[in-house]
Formats: structure tokens, sequence, C-alpha cells
């Protein structure tokens, strides 16, 4: 199948430096795939791929939860909803990258009560901490050694990732045909069938690249904020530990400017996002090393990993900069 790589197909990925990258230091062969990758990642052509994404996503998210409250001795019942959900994101994640319908229904929904549900944990920690002594007269000190305040919105990322994969189209899908302006048709097959709402046809388009910058400045808001005060009690004791809390207003600035300017959105975005990514990786090497340190190490695997650091955070944060690097290959909003 030919791809379309003129200015007009390749929209506001021309000329940036992961393009330039590929030509220049891949082999042909693989950079040729990677650019075909693209391609359909402006098209908005990957759902099979978005929906498994988020469900790998799900179990770091939902193990984060599980050992978190576990802490908590699961004190009230509440609690037990998103290691609920973080399973159930799990299983529609991998039933949508199998099947369309799945990606549309299961998925869909599972996800919408996700991010419900993740707008109602926050709440509960708010409460959580309000009620510790002082209350928010003693905000940092209270929000530090209270409840994790994002922890629940961060857990709202996989749900967010699979919401936006039930819309999009498979990777063996056929381009786009456009038959009359203000009228975008999509070739499914059989006939051409209208998209429902404007938002759903930039999401069939691959043109939603304002929306995932504003996707990635609250994940990488959210779990910035919680390497912060995370690694605030441990008193930043590796220098490490700095990297999240001074890349996490990089991410956040490069995706502001990207929702301003496609320049930005395909210089700054990908390479803060790649960055991020990165840090995650090390990050994850960290914690894990650090659970591996503990009293017994991995004699007492289930003790430590709750109790240790945090091992999944990094890659949540890393997760974050896989969203940003999506946007700088999107294509602008109508």
């Amino acid at each position: 199948m030919k791809v379309d790589l003129t200015n007009k197909g390749r929209a506001n990925t021309d000329g940036s430096w992961p393009d330039r990258f590929l030509e220049r230091l891949l082999p042909a062969n693989l950079a040729q795939e990677i650019e075909l990758a693209e391609a359909h990642i402006r098209e908005g052509r990957f759902q099979r791929s978005l929906a498994a994404l988020a469900g790998a996503s799900s179990v770091l998210a939902g193990a984060e939860v599980a050992y978190e409250h576990y802490r908590g001795s699961y004190g009230q019942r509440i609690m037990y909803t998103p290691v609920v959900l973080g399973g159930a994101m799990t299983i529609a994640g991998i039933w949508g990258a199998f099947s369309q319908r799945a990606a549309r229904t299961v998925l869909r929904w599972t996800s919408a009560i996700t991010l419900l549900d993740g707008l109602v944990g926050f709440c509960f920690h708010l409460r959580g901490i309000q009620r510790k002594p002082g209350g928010w007269r003693l905000p940092v000190a209270n929000i530090i050694m209270g409840p994790p305040i994002f922890a629940p919105l961060l857990f709202g990322v996989s749900a967010y990732l699979g919401l936006v994969a039930s819309f999009l189209r498979l990777e063996e899908a056929p381009p786009m045909v456009l038959s009359r302006p203000k009228a975008y048709l999509f070739s499914l097959g059989r006939s051409a069938q209208p998209a429902a709402h404007p938002w759903a046809i930039g999401l069939r388009e691959g043109r939603f690249q304002k929306h995932l910058a504003a996707a990635t400045i609250c994940g990488t808001f959210f779990s910035g904020a919680e390497a912060l005060y995370s690694h605030y009690k441990n008193n930043f004791r590796y220098a490490a530990q700095w990297t999240p809390v001074i890349i996490t207003p990089l991410l956040m600035g490069a995706a502001a400017g990207a929702i301003r300017s496609p320049k930005i959105a395909r210089t700054w975005l990908p390479a803060m996002a790649a960055l991020a990514i990165l840090d995650g990786g090390i990050g994850f090497f960290y914690h894990a090393r650090g659970v591996l340190r503990r009293p017994g190490g991995m004699k007492k695997p289930l003790y430590n990993i709750v109790y240790g650091p945090p091992i999944f955070a990094p890659l949540l944060f890393a997760a974050c900069g896989t969203v940003g690097l999506l946007a700088s290959l999107m294509r602008r909003e109508r």
C-alpha cells in the first residue's frame, strides 16, 4: 500500500527532528516501517495498538492502587472499586485489541466508568486530607502525609487512553474518503458511513493533537505532584529523585506550547516526551532496586513491594510521556 508522505498527508510532522533521525540513523527498511506506523497514527488508524496500551497501563495503575489501599487496610468498601475496575480495564483493553465491536462497547463504557470512579476517588482523598489533624490549615504536611491526593486522577490516564481508542479506526482500515466539504465520510468496507459527532470525526481522522496535548498537561501534573511529595518523604536522598520534579514542568510547558504552536508540537514536545519516557524507565529501575534492597529482598516479595518504593509509579510517569509523544504525531484539529 502506498503511503501519503506529502505535506498534505504528513500535516504537522514534516521537518521534525524525529523524522530526520529516522532518515539519517536507522536502516531504510526499518525507517520505512516506522514511517508507515506514523502515517496510520496521523490518520487515527491505531485502535488495536492504543487499546492494548490502555490495557497494559491499567495493569500498572491497578497494581499501584491495590497495594496503596492495602496499606490503608481497605477501611472503606469504595477502596475496592479501582482495583476491580483496573482488572476490568485490562480485560477490556486486551479484548478491544482483538475486537472492534468490543472496543466500541465494552472498552468505551468501562473507560467511562473508570474515569468517573477516579473523580469520586479524588473527592474521597480530599476528604481524607481534610479529616487529618489541622485539615487544610496544615496543607503541606497533610497532603504529604495523607492519602495521595492526585493518585485517583492519575488512575484515569489508562481509562482516558481506552476511551480515545474506542473512537479510533483499526490499523487495517482503508484511508478516509472525502466526498464533499464539511461532510467527512469514512470507508468502512461495505459503504461510507458519516460520523455521528464532530468530536468523533476528529478522533477518527487523527485530528486531536491539542486534545492530547491538554491531556499530557493534566497527566504530567498529577504524576509529577505524586513524585514530588513521595520523594519529599524520603528527603530527596538520591539526586535522581529530582529528575521527575524537573522534567514535569518542562513536559507541561512543551505540551502547553504545542496547543498554540504546531512547530513546538513537532519539536519540543516529542523531545520532552521522550525524556519523560526515559526517566520513567530509569526510575522503575531505581524503585525495583529499592525493593530488592529491603530486608529480605525477594524472599518477602509481597511485603517489600507493598511497603517499599511504589514500583510502578515511574512507569505511570512514562505513560504520560507516551501520551505527549502520541500528541506530537497527531494532526491538528480543524
